[in-house]
């Protein structure tokens, strides 16, 4: 079992985001996992990450609040505990466009090879 506390999950820096602050909650410097690793994004108010493409499967979970994602398919809302799954290549981006800050739980698979 690995116990990683909130207080204690360690900051990273996520390319392309803009008044984001992100942890890492399991995998990578947060401790072992073998398939994915979790994190959580707060979003301020005009919070974004800039357009990309998923570099692995990808589920996106709104904890608190309200965001905005953008994909090749259209514009969608997401509020508290509505989620988002992303294929590997898929293209996005994400905008807070409210007055309050949004928490959003990312899970993301490690890319083919082993990373555990």
């Amino acid at each position: 079992m690995n116990v990683t506390r909130a207080s204690d999950a360690p900051a990273y820096a996520a390319p392309a985001h803009h008044r984001v602050s992100t942890a890492r909650l399991q995998g990578l410097e947060a401790g072992p996992t073998e398939r994915f690793w979790v994190g959580v994004s707060l979003y301020q108010p005009g919070g974004k990450a800039e357009q990309a493409t998923a570099p692995a499967e990808t589920v996106y979970v709104v904890l608190d609040g309200e965001l905005v994602i953008c994909t090749d398919e259209g514009e969608t809302v997401l509020g508290r505990l509505d989620s988002v799954h992303l294929a590997k290549g898929e293209t996005r981006s994400i905008v807070n466009c409210s007055e309050e800050a949004a928490l959003l739980l990312v899970t993301i698979a490690y890319p083919d090879e082993d990373q555990s």
